[in-house]
């Protein structure tokens, strides 16, 4: 609940980012991330070895992991411009729970269509997870009748349709992740999102805790 403008400060969001930054860090000071090697060897989704090593973690860390600092960099503004909106929509274990399973559901859907096309790639990144933040949204944007917080559903769709149009005409993006992400947190928002129900007594709250 917010009053007189304040809005809850979305500490799982910001966990994330952190968590993503500081694993940035620790690994430019072994290697280089921009390698898809060395990515590989640090925990980068790669099929062979998520199914013959039987690696199955990787499904995971790879959702933390990013190629460069211009990945990094972009994942994370645009997570910490739209994570705590769906944060506070959705609280904070339903969160964590929200973006873990679209993360690793990204990288499953990910894994089985390069399987599918006999092309293994080296993977890694925050997108899946990003995406499913940004399908969370409209589906919560729009159960509200347009509107949840300062989104409405005009910008979700504009935003969702801009980011799979930048991935669709930039080479080396996983553009699978990206949808199948986009998908899961639409079905995970109808899953795990319920639209607050209107109190009865709004009129005593906001004279309340108006502001004098």
């Amino acid at each position: 609940m917010e009053f007189g403008g304040y809005r809850k400060t979305a500490y799982v969001n910001l966990a994330i980012i952190a968590v993503n930054v500081a694993f940035f860090l620790y690994l430019e000071t072994k290697g280089s991330t921009e390698s898809a090697q060395f990515m590989v060897v640090h925990g980068a989704l790669y099929e062979p070895a998520v199914l013959e090593g039987k690696e199955y973690w990787r499904l995971l860390t790879a959702v933390f992991m990013h190629f460069g600092a211009e990945h990094l960099a972009n994942n994370m503004l645009l997570l910490f411009v739209l994570g705590d909106n769906l944060e506070r929509a959705l609280g904070k274990t339903r969160y964590a729970v929200f973006y873990l399973v679209c993360g690793m559901g990204a990288n499953v859907v990910s894994m089985y269509a390069n399987l599918r096309s006999g092309a293994y790639t080296v993977s890694a990144g925050a997108s899946g997870a990003i995406f499913g933040v940004i399908g969370g949204l409209l589906y919560a944007v729009a159960i509200n009748r347009g509107r949840l917080e300062d989104l409405s559903t005009r910008q979700m769709v504009i935003l969702a349709a801009f980011s799979l149009y930048h991935g669709f005409t930039s080479s080396g993006v996983n553009n699978v992740a990206h949808v199948s992400g986009l998908l899961l947190g639409v079905i995970m928002g109808a899953v795990l999102y319920r639209r607050p129900k209107r109190n009865k007594n709004w009129m005593k709250e906001d004279l309340w805790y108006g502001e004098r």
